[in-house]
C-alpha cells in the first residue's frame, strides 16, 4: 500500500483517454488474460479513461471491466449487427453503422492506442492506426503490449520490410513496444513522432468522411 503511495504523484498522463484492441477471445495463456487486468488497473492508476470495441467477452472484456471497476468512464463501440454475439458493454455504448464506423469513432475519442494480444481484427485496427500515421493523419502513439513475446514475429516482419525498402526507418518508430503495461505506458508517455506526414489532403478527406479530428486537436 505504501509503495503504491509512493507512485502514485508519478501518474499524471498526458492522456485522457487510450483506445485498447484485443481479442475477444481470452487466448491459452493465462498471462494474456493477467496483462488486460494490468493494463486496466495501470490506466486507472493513471486516471485515463477507456474506448475500446466494445463487449464483454476475452481480453476486450477483461480490460473493460478493470477500468470500469476502478471508476474510470468506458466508452464501447460496436456495430450493431455484433451487439448480440459480444456480450453486454461496460460503461457507455455507442452504437454505429459498422466496422469503418467503429474504427473512425474509436480513433476519434482516443489520444493513443495499445494492442494487446488478439487475431485478424486486432492486427487489422492495429495497421490501420499506423497506417494513419504514417500518412500524417495522426501523431497519436501507437503501442504494442507484447505478452510473452506474442508480436515478435510481426515486429520481425516490419524490420524485414524496412530492411527491404518498403517502410522508412523513421516510420519504423510510430510502434512502440514493451512486455508490461507499466513499461509501455511510460514509453508512450513520452513518445515524439519522427515519421513526416505525407498525405494532408488525406487528413482533410479523413476529416470530412469520417469524422476525425483535425490534426491540431489530434496532437495537443
Amino acid at each position: 500500500m505504501e509503495n503504491q503511495q509512493q507512485r502514485q504523484p508519478l501518474m499524471r498522463s498526458r492522456f485522457k483517454r487510450v483506445c485498447v484492441f484485443c481479442g475477444s477471445s481470452p487466448g491459452k495463456k493465462p498471462s494474456y488474460q493477467i496483462a488486460a487486468n494490468q493494463l486496466g488497473k495501470e490506466l486507472v492508476e493513471r486516471s485515463i479513461d477507456l474506448v475500446y470495441g466494445g463487449g464483454s467477452i476475452g481480453l476486450m472484456g477483461l480490460v473493460s471491466q478493470a477500468v470500469y471497476d476502478g471508476g474510470r468512464h468506458v466508452i464501447g463501440v460496436i456495430p450493431k449487427t455484433l451487439k448480440e454475439v459480444t456480450g453486454t458493454t461496460v460503461g457507455e455504448v455507442r452504437a454505429v453503422s459498422g466496422m469503418h464506423q467503429r474504427k473512425a469513432e474509436m480513433a476519434r475519442q482516443a489520444d493513443a492506442f495499445i494492442a494487446l494480444p488478439g487475431g485478424y481484427g486486432t492486427l487489422e485496427e492495429l495497421l490501420e492506426v499506423i497506417t494513419w500515421a504514417q500518412l500524417g493523419i495522426h501523431d497519436k502513439p501507437v503501442g504494442l503490449l507484447n505478452v510473452d513475446g506474442y508480436y515478435n514475429s510481426l515486429l520481425s516482419f516490419i524490420d524485414k520490410a524496412v530492411d527491404e525498402g518498403f517502410v522508412a526507418p523513421a516510420a519504423r518508430h510510430i510502434i512502440v513496444s514493451a512486455q508490461t503495461a507499466h513499461e509501455l505506458m511510460c514509453k508512450l508517455e513520452v513518445y515524439v513522432p519522427k515519421h513526416c506526414g505525407v498525405a494532408s489532403k488525406l487528413s482533410w478527406e479523413m476529416e470530412q468522411q469520417l469524422g476525425y479530428p483535425s490534426k491540431s486537436d489530434i496532437a495537443r
